[in-house]
């Protein structure tokens, strides 16, 4: 087979490439972008390792070949943090709750976990089980990532109320309340 031209936005950033029809966007990502914080465990869709955000949704990049993300936007863990460096609410408590050991899965749940509070802003603890069931870790006992999830949530709504109460002061004293 010929191979094919794609162009796709990886992280903010346009990319093109041609590509063998058969590369996974794994493969795609890891070696040729360099993107290796998408790991491959399974490969076969099990683990979640390698899950990015395509077009928004969390995607086991795996089983997925590169030009069928062409035309699509995709968001691997390197995106995750803040343009400064800083670590996203889910980032941060997965640190702060130890919901990490070895780190080999923790890409994949970290972006799991994004696409599920953007969804899901104040789940129960039976969704977040639910959401996670996709995620295999051979290191934690799912204990500490379960409150890494409980503890972002919490975080990011604090941080929406604090928003919205700043949005609302500055509001008011435009109107000299």
């Amino acid at each position: 087979m010929a191979d094919v031209g794609i162009e796709l936005i990886v992280n903010g950033r346009v990319r093109r490439a041609t590509v063998e029809p058969r590369l996974t966007l794994a493969d795609f990502l890891r070696e040729r972008l360099q993107l290796t914080g998408t790991h491959l465990g399974c490969e076969h869709g099990v683990c979640g390792a390698c899950t990015v955000l395509l077009d928004g949704e969390a995607v086991r990049s795996c089983l997925i070949f590169a030009v069928q993300a062409d035309g699509g936007e995709v968001a691997t863990v390197e995106s995750m943090a803040g343009p400064d460096g800083a670590l996203s609410p889910v980032q941060a408590a997965f640190r702060e709750h130890h919901g990490l050991q070895c780190g080999f899965c923790t890409p994949g749940f970290i972006t799991s976990v994004t696409a599920f509070l953007r969804d899901n802003p104040d789940p129960t603890d039976e969704q977040v089980r639910d959401a996670l069931s996709g995620n295999l870790c051979r290191c934690t006992g799912y204990q500490g990532i379960l409150k890494a999830v409980r503890g972002a949530a919490d975080t990011m709504a604090a941080d929406t109320i604090a928003a919205n109460t700043t949005a609302a002061d500055k509001t008011n004293q435009g109107r000299g309340k």
